[in-house]
This record gives C-alpha cells, sequence and structure tokens, in this order.
C-alpha cells in the first residue's frame, strides 16, 4: 500500500509522540517507550487522536527502542517494540472510521552517541542495534522503518544498513539540519541525499529543528539533488517556555499554510516533529488533502560524497589525487609495510591541501592483508580529510569492507567488461550506493579502437542498469596508453573519450600519467596530454596535485575554457608568479604564501612535522614526538601558549566560520591531547606542576540520556587547559548542585537534547541560583536557543561546543579565577 501511494498521492503522517505523552504527564528521566506496557491505554488514545486527525501512517512509540538506550535488555526491549505495534493497530481501530487503509511504522531515532573515530560507539554496535529493534519491529508487524531525527550521516547509515539487510519492510529516512542546511557533523544537504540514494531508501526527507518555513529552502536543495520521494516534518515553530510548560510560536492554522506550500514545492509525504499535536495534523489534512503531488523529478547529476561534503561531476574538471597507491612510490611500499598509517593521512592532507577534489586509495601489496589495511585506511582518512575518497582495489573483499564503513557515497575503481568481475562489483555497488569507474577492457584486453572501447562501456553500462544502478553513477575511463609503445595510445583515447560522452552521457576519468612511461621529461607530456583531454570533456583526471606542471595546465585549461569565472582562480593561484624563481611557483592549485615558513597556526601555513600542523590535521600519532622535540628548545608553558592553544584557536576559527566542522575539531582535539600528554609529563618530572585549570562541571540534564554534545565540550575544555569534572548523563539537579558546592566550582555547563528535560534544566538553574549564586551556568542543546535560555535564566547560550569554550575562557579572565 504505501510503496503504491508513493510519490503519485500526499500521504500524512502523525506528529509529535513526545509532545503529547509529556501532555499526559511523561516525566522527566522516563523512557517514553516504557509507556508502551505501563500506560498503554494513552498511547492508544494519541494514535487514535492522530488517525481521527487525518494521518495515513503513525510511528510507534519506539524512538528510542534500542538496546543502548536500553542499557540491553533484548528481553524489555523485544516486549516494548511488540506492545507498541499492538498500541498503533489499536489506535487505528478506534480512530479511523471511513475504512481508509493505514500504516504503523517502525520509528527509529539516533542512539545519543557519536560514532568512530568522533566518538565512542563503533559503526558494528550501532549497526547492531539497529538490527535489533529493526527485527523485532518487522515481527511485530510494523509495515514500515522510518528513521529519523539523524544528524551524522555515519549513523543514519548504520540504520538504513541494518534495516535493508535484516527487514522486507520499505524504509524511509530523515535527517536534521540547522537552518544554513548543515548537519551536526557538517554535512549538506547534497552530501545526505547522495548518500541515501545510493543506500536505496524509498524516501528521504528532513524533520525537527526548524519550522515549516525553515524548511522550504531544504526542501529546494534536497528536490535538486534527490530523485526520491521527498519527506518533511517540521517543528511547530520555535520552542518557547510559559509557565514552566514548553510551547510552540507558530499555530495550527499557521503551520498548515506553510505545509501546503511545501507540498506545493515538491514535498509528497508529510507530518509534524516536536510540537505538532493532532490539531496541526488535522489543519494540515484540512489545507493539503486536496493538493496534488508533483512527483519526483529525474536527476543526472553524478555526485560523490564524504561526510561533510559533496563533490558534482560538473564543467570543470574534477582531480582525483593520486598519491595514496603504491604503484611506483618505494616510500609509500615501505610504509605500507611497516604500518605507517600517519604516512598515508600525511598524502591525503597534503593532496587536500594542493586542490584535489577526491582522493584514490589503493594499499594493494602481495606482503599484506589488503582488505583489513584498507578498511583501516579509509576510516583513518576520514578522520583527517573531508574528500571523496576512490576506492580502488581489484579484491572483493577490500572493496566490500572500504564500502561498508566509508561515510559517503564512494568512487570505486573500478568495473570491467569482464562479466566475472561485473558480477563482483555490481552487487556492492547495490548494496551500499557509490559511483563506478567502468574500464574499457574485458577478457580480450583493451580493444586497439576507440570504437572497440566504447562498445565495452556500452556493455558494462548495460548489465549495470540489471542491478538497477543508473547511468550517472557509471564514469568512465577509456583508458590511457603509453606513446613510447602505442603511438596512437593518446589519439585513441582522445576520439573514445568523445564518442563516450556523445553516445552515453555519462561522465569520464583517466589517469593521465600512463601516457608518458618510458620518455624523458615525462611531466611535459602529462601536462599537455591533460590538456587535450580536458578539452574533449574529460570529467575527472587520476592525477598529482602536487605536480606543477599539472596544475598549471588545469588552472590554465578552466581561464579559457571560461569555466574559470573572471579567472579569479588563476589569479588567485599565480597571483605572485616571479619567472626567475622557481621557489615563488605554488606547488598546488591553493594561494602561494601564508607564513609557512614559520610553522605556527597564524595563517594555517603549519609546515609537516610540526605540532601546529599535526594539530590542524588531527594527526594523533605525530602530535605527540612533535611535541616532544620542541621541548628540547622551549618549556612546557611555551609550547602550550605558542603552538598548542593557537593551531586549536585556528581549528576553532575555522569552525564557526563554517570551513571546518565538528568530526575535523574533534580529532584536532584528541591530537591536542596526545601532545598535552607529553607536556604533562615534563611538567611532572620537573617537579613544576602548578594547580589545575580552572574548573568546569558539565552534565546532561535529568532525564536526558544524549550525551554526545555533552561530550564534545567536556573534549574541547580539557584540551584548553580546564579541569573538567563531568558528572556524565541523567544528572539530577541536586548532585550538579552538591558538586558545585563541594569543589567551589563557579562555572557549570548543562546540556538537554529533548524539549522534555528543558524542565530539570530549569530546576538545576533554579536551585544553583538558590545554593550557590556565585555560580555562572551555560546551556546547549538540540533543543535550546537565546529566548529558552533567558526564560529559564541561564548566563550564557551557546550555540556549539567552540562558544563553550570561549565562554569559559572569557568568564575566568573577566572574573579574575583563572
Amino acid at each position: 500500500m504505501i510503496l503504491d501511494k508513493l510519490g503519485k498521492e500526499l500521504i500524512f503522517l502523525d506528529g509529535a509522540m513526545g509532545t503529547m505523552l509529556q501532555e499526559k504527564g511523561l516525566g522527566a528521566g522516563e523512557l517514553p517507550e516504557r509507556w508502551n506496557e505501563s500506560h498503554a491505554e494513552e498511547v492508544i488514545d494519541i494514535h487514535r487522536r492522530y488517525f481521527e486527525a487525518g494521518a495515513d501512517i503513525v510511528l510507534m512509540n519506539t524512538f528510542g527502542a534500542n538496546r543502548i538506550k536500553f542499557e540491553g535488555s533484548a528481553e524489555e526491549l523485544k516486549r516494548v517494540i511488540f506492545k507498541a505495534a499492538e498500541n498503533a493497530r489499536e489506535g487505528a481501530r478506534l480512530g479511523i472510521h471511513d475504512g481508509r487503509p493505514f500504516g504503523a511504522a517502525l520509528d527509529m531515532g539516533p542512539t545519543g552517541k557519536l560514532l568512530e573515530p568522533f566518538g565512542d560507539l563503533s559503526f558494528d554496535d550501532a549497526y547492531e542495534a539497529f538490527r535489533e529493534t529493526a527485527v523485532y519491529g518487522e515481527e511485530a508487524g510494523a509495515d514500515l522503518i522510518e528513521i529519523e531525527t539523524m544528524s551524522d550521516t555515519y549513523e543514519i547509515k548504520a540504520a538504513v544498513l541494518a534495516a535493508k539487510e535484516n527487514t522486507s519492510l520499505p524504509v524511509f529516512a530523515t535527517m536534521v539540519f540547522d537552518e544554513t542546511g548543515k548537519l551536526l557533523t557538517g554535512g549538506d544537504v547534497a552530501a545526505a541525499a547522495a548518500l541515501l540514494e545510493g543506500l536505496r531508501v524509498d524516501a528521504i526527507g528532513v524533520n525537527c529543528g526548524l519550522g515549516p518555513d525553515q524548511m522550504l529552502p531544504l526542501l529546494h536543495e534536497l528536490r535538486k539533488y534527490t530523485s526520491l520521494p521527498v519527506i518533511v516534518k517540521p517543528n511547530a515553530g520555535l520552542p518557547v517556555q510559559r509557565d514552566g510548560k514548553t510551547c510552540y510560536d507558530v499555530m495550527p492554522e499557521m503551520f498548515a499554510a506553510s505545509m501546503a506550500e511545501l507540498v506545493r514545492n515538491g514535498a509528497c509525504v508529510i507530518g509534524g516533529c516536536c510540537g505538532t499535536t493532532p490539531e496541526y495534523i488535522a489543519e494540515t489534512r484540512k489545507a493539503c488533502g486536496k493538493l496534488s503531488v508533483s512527483g519526483s523529478e529525474a536527476h543526472d547529476e553524478t555526485i560523490v560524497s564524504s561526510y561533510g561534503r559533496a563533490v558534482v561531476f560538473g564543467k570543470r574538471p574534477l582531480i582525483i589525487g593520486e598519491r595514496i597507491n603504491p604503484t611506483g612510490k618505494k616510500k609509500f611500499k615501505e610504509a605500507l609495510k611497516t604500518h605507517d598509517i600517519d604516512y598515508i593521512l600525511r598524502e591525503g592532507i597534503t593532496q587536500q591541501d594542493h586542490g584535489a577534489d577526491i582522493l584514490d586509495v589503493n594499499v594493494g601489496l602481495p606482503d599484506i592483508d589488503e582488505a583489513a589495511m584498507m578498511r583501516e585506511t579509509v576510516v583513518k582518512l576520514q578522520g583527517v580529510t573531508s574528500l571523496p575518497l576512490q576506492i580502488d582495489t581489484v579484491s572483493g573483499k577490500a572493496m566490500e569492507l572500504a564500502l561498508r564503513y566509508y561515510n559517503g557515497k564512494a568512487m570505486i575503481n573500478s568495473v570491467n567488461g569482464n562479466q566475472a568481475v561485473m558480477d563482483m562489483v555490481f552487487p556492492l555497488i547495490r548494496r551500499y550506493g557509490g559511483v563506478v569507474v567502468a574500464l574499457t577492457l574485458d577478457e580480450k584486453g583493451i580493444p586497439e579502437t576507440a570504437e572497440g572501447r566504447v562498445k565495452i562501456a556500452g556493455r558494462i553500462i548495460d548489465e549495470a542498469a540489471r542491478y538497477g544502478i543508473p547511468r550517472k553513477d557509471i564514469v568512465v575511463d577509456v583508458l590511457t596508453m603509453t606513446i613510447s609503445s602505442e603511438p596512437r595510445g593518446a589519439l585513441t583515447a582522445l576520439e573514445a573519450l568523445k564518442l563516450v560522452e556523445e553516445r552515453y552521457g555519462v561522465k569520464t576519468s583517466l589517469g593521465v600519467s600512463n601516457i608518458s612511461f618510458g620518455l624523458p621529461a615525462r611531466p611535459f607530456i602529462n601536462a599537455a596530454f591533460y590538456t587535450m583531454a580536458m578539452q574533449q570533456g574529460l570529467s575527472a583526471a587520476i592525477i598529482n596535485p602536487g605536480s606543477e606542471d599539472m596544475m598549471r595546465a588545469f588552472h590554465a585549461f578552466c581561464a579559457l575554457s571560461a569555466i574559470d569565472e573572471n579567472c579569479s582562480d588563476y589569479i588567485e593561484a599565480y597571483h605572485d608568479y616571479k619567472p626567475q624563481s622557481a621557489a615563488a611557483l605554488p606547488a598546488s592549485g591553493s594561494p602561494a604564501g601564508g607564513g609557512a615558513d614559520s610553522g605556527t597556526a597564524d595563517t594555517g601555513g603549519a609546515m609537516p612535522g610540526t605540532l601546529d600542523y599535526a594539530i590542524i590535521h588531527g594527526l594523533k600519532e605525530e602530535a605527540g614526538p612533535a611535541a616532544g622535540r620542541l621541548l628540547e628548545a622551549k618549556t612546557p608553558l611555551a609550547v602550550i601558549n605558542e603552538n598548542l592553544i593557537p593551531a586549536l584557536d585556528y581549528v576553532g576559527k575555522g569552525f564557526a566560520e563554517k570551513t571546518i566542522f565538528l568530526p575535523q575539531l574533534l580529532i584536532s582535539a584528541e591530537a591536542a591531547k596526545a601532545a598535552f600528554d607529553v607536556l604533562k609529563e615534563k611538567i611532572t618530572a620537573s617537579g613544576e606542576a602548578g594547580e589545575k585549570g580552572s574548573s568546569v562541571i558539565v552534565a546532561t540534564v535529568h532525564g536526558d540520556i544524549h550525551d554526545i554534545g555533552k561530550n564534545i565540550v567536556k573534549v574541547l575544555l580539557d584540551n584548553y587547559g580546564f579541569d573538567v569534572i563531568d558528572l556524565g548523563r541523567n544528572v539530577a539537579p541536586e548532585l550538579i548542585v552538591e558538586t558545585a558546592l563541594e569543589r567551589n566550582v563557579c562555572l557549570v555547563g548543562l546540556s538537554a537534547l529533548m524539549t522534555t528535560t528543558v524542565v530539570s534544566m530549569e530546576e538545576t538553574i533554579r536551585l544553583l541560583r538558590e545554593k550557590k549564586p556565585d555560580c555562572s551556568i551555560v546551556v546547549g542543546g538540540a533543543v535550546m536557543n537565546q529566548d529558552y535560555a533567558n526564560m529559564i535564566g541561564a548566563d550564557k547560550y551557546a550555540r556549539d561546543a567552540m562558544e563553550t569554550v570561549r565562554y569559559a575562557q572569557d568568564f575566568f579572565q573577566t572574573d579574575g579565577r583563572a
């Protein structure tokens, strides 16, 4: 029923189960899902009211029903989910009077934890938690699975895989973006859309965080990048506190009018999130019930993504960095043999700095475990660079591990016309998503003619279609043969490039440097061929972005082809070019200069091997030794003040300006911690250890078991030298006050991610004001804003972790307690 209607008719979802439970008396600290058993009549009544209001599908009361929130109690978890399904069906029996079909969705929300490498929850543990919930949901009779309120692409990938690999149910997926269109972990709408479309969910959308008017731009972005049906579930505006209760600033009629505008702009599954009672859904049904669905638009953009960015194939040729590959690279081979992961990470960082758009990753050597090394390399590279990766392997095991643990929609290099290879690669693409590179060779080898290569490309495209893989997810590599042995190698490749694009409309790529093997002065040949290939419409090239010749060819071509508007990129790269001084040439596509000679973080031009560089790029293994080298000439305090703190400040500034995102912020903090441990040993050994830094209490308030935000704040405060007293999550107001009094702590940070627990935050602030009036209180969390903070009496609302750090610095400096 659901899939038959999806994208053809408007589907109405219900509203805010949490808001309704709170109205019925759900207390702070209670798991809402336990009400399925203890207060079944109240839950049934909520479902009944939403069905009567016009919902086609209600979400079962299972948002937090996973083993992490239920602390591993599988028996209780299963019982609660089965009861939730029973309650939803009973609500339908009581609430549907016109015989219309209905659905009950298993609601799967986030675990409340951040996944590795930025948090302490492994991908496999997250997957297992979601798998268990999904299996119980299907057994209980759920009609579909809705994964919602996700702010991390890695966690939603674990949830989607768990649902699709272990059930036969349709899967909807919605994420929480801020007003700038960013997730908590930095991903944008295009990146999330590429990932979820690649994983083949049935519908994609946004929920929570924003009101309906603020979601309109996000809807436009989603419609731009996905062909899937789009879900929109806004809050009833922004939360406000009135007489100790959480209220919302958009009334039902206003909400419904905005929802109608969203439907006219392409939303085809609509409902409500926080604050949307049955009255909101009834008004929405009234305003939108006669509107037609505009239908999904087919998009042919070729997109790859990482956790933090999407790269869209377009007019400008893309640069795929070739340096993470052992072929012809003695040092790289040695790094693989000795398991020198930091060498690999530096190669990735350097290529990003030099202008790469995508990083090719090949770690295949005969004498190492390629699959294990590929998985580790992919995971760790994602910790230091936000560039999408191209998985380059002929090993099916290595390819699957890389795709499973990759946080985004990867490129895969490669498939070819050999049937056995297609049989191995295409099921993986269908399962995990990705853009696959199609090499124009088969069992007979590489055809000598352009026409022969184009025919193989067509065969690969046709075979991919059998797996549901569209042309937009195929990039054809017509192969480059060295002209030293194949005189017409360049001409054949150029002809094939043009024919492939004309005949099939797919994007293309080439490994450029193959053209010059066996010849002297290879960079000259490579750069000339690269220019010729771009002129023929080459979409992406695997090159060394650190090559001056290749980057000059790239920038010049873009300027000459009017791709580089007003030659701005060219001017930025070469504005201080001096022919007589080779040193003046930039070695990349990034601007020259930048204070690199000092190795400090003042301009972000830190040199490789320095402490500043290790912290800025999150190289934890390098940070400790770098700090040790500095101690040969500096005191520990000087290293902290002149290197460690400026590097963290540089990253913090980038985070504030949204050029650096949460994963990079956290990985930099981990590197700083490794350096600080070395410095602390030196201080202790010298007998000069002074007092600890100013003390700060951090806690997630009573009733709230989410600790992502609080943990991020703790990590950053630690690395800025504060003595952090972490009381954990679900902390009673009395314990916070007692700790502040016993330890004489004058700054407290409180976190809440659920509207139901803001009451606990307000009570904590009231007690602190009464018992320790000299204490300053900073608050944060997904449900908080400045108005809310003012209403509950906080001293500061911090939008993110760095703002908390800045407030702490200012507070102790002004207060004279630092």
